[in-house]
């Protein structure tokens, strides 16, 4: 019997063998010495939160960062984790939500005032003890309050019997960049956490460094770090020096679904943005902006097929890009080709050419692509 034929148009292969690969590099810099916290939020930066996350707890990850309860509970209930691990939404948390982190035993921000007294208000309710990590803003100016303001919660917090503190965290402006605003935030942060430990008499879980600090500032690790970019294969900063390689864990691959010739002057795709110099092979490719294949880069990309580099033509559509094949070529009808990936284009050059960043084009690859786990 002869196999059915491939029903996938676009794919994003999912290399879990780079993910560890990764994620020991990260160990090794940082000398086995803190935990590390797989942060697997949106979606595992695309990538597929639970079986990210299934392979980050086989290699030993028992901590997880994501980005609200929604994810949370998703992450605990769907299937992703087998052990108890620890999961931490670094969103502050709307007062409604705060039963469902006790219920599903979720570690919640907190970073206001408000918030503490209902969760403490929820837990006595529900005769449960809550654990929260305390986010203080020492100059990101998104969640959290100032150093000063901040100890006072915390000392609120060591008085309340339904509230367990976990950790104290902050998230740097510019991780990537080892000096000036970074050095200002980390001793704000130091401040604080020597002031609350010296004060409590107790040593409490701290975590600053994100992939960025992670690579650039050792003296920033302290007991946690959060690596997340870093986990899916690039730099936080692609031009920033890196004490490791890392490796990309994910290409987007795409079906070659039709090729045509095209005489000089014939145009192609909408607003006839481009148009053939003479005589050419025009391939069309089944994925396009609704697969994460970003419009801004029309006339700007290229692609892999069959291991040869070829250019990207005309307005990239919904669903659909072409690609100039020139007159000598080995193309056909149902090749792959890559858009990008470990083995053609990266994310970072998809980046550099359209003006976003490796984060954005991954978490653009949109749920119809089915991501084959390698």
């Amino acid at each position: 019997m002869t196999k059915p034929a491939p029903l996938q148009m676009a794919e994003a292969r999912i290399a879990l063998s780079h993910l560890d690969g990764n994620v020991r590099r990260i160990r090794q810099l940082t000398e086995g010495k803190v935990r590390i916290m797989g942060v697997v939020k949106a979606n595992a930066y695309g990538h597929g939160a639970n079986r990210v996350a299934a392979s980050l707890e086989a290699i030993g990850i028992t901590d997880f960062g994501v980005a609200n309860i929604q994810e949370a509970v998703s992450l605990r209930t769907e299937g992703g984790l087998q052990k108890k691990a620890a999961i931490l939404a670094f969103s502050s948390p709307l007062m409604a939500q705060i039963e469902s982190y006790l219920r599903h035993d979720i570690e919640m921000t907190i970073c206001s005032f408000d918030i503490l007294r209902a969760a403490e208000a929820t837990a006595a309710a529900c005769g449960r003890t809550l654990s929260v990590h305390v986010k203080v803003d020492t100059g990101m100016g998104r969640l959290g309050l100032p150093p000063a303001e901040t100890m006072e919660l915390l000392r609120a917090i060591r008085n309340s019997p339904y509230i367990d503190l976990k950790g104290i965290y902050t998230h740097f402006a510019e991780g990537s960049k080892p000096g000036g605003y970074t050095s200002l935030q980390l001793d704000r942060f130091k401040g604080l956490v020597t002031q609350y430990e010296s004060e409590s008499g107790q040593a409490v879980c701290k975590h600053t460094a994100s992939s960025g600090a992670i690579l650039c500032r050792k003296d920033s690790w302290f007991d946690m770090v959060r690596p997340g970019i870093i986990l899916y294969g690039y730099l936080p900063d692609p031009e920033m020096s890196s004490p490791i390689q890392v490796v990309p864990i994910m290409q987007l691959e795409a079906k070659v679904v039709f090729i045509k010739n095209a005489n000089t002057g014939d145009t192609v795709s909408y607003n006839r943005t481009w148009s053939a110099p003479g005589p050419r092979r025009i391939a069309t490719i089944a994925a396009g902006y609704a697969d994460g294949y970003p419009r801004s880069i029309s006339n700007k990309g290229s692609v892999i097929i069959n291991d040869k580099s070829f250019k990207q033509i005309g307005t990239v559509t919904m669903d659909q890009i072409m690609v100039d094949l020139g007159t000598n070529h080995d193309v056909k009808s149902g090749d792959n080709a890559i858009l990008f990936g470990w083995e053609g284009p990266s994310a970072d050059d998809i980046a550099q050419t359209t003006g976003s960043i490796s984060y954005e084009v991954l978490c653009s690859v949109s749920s119809r692509v089915k991501r084959v786990y390698l």
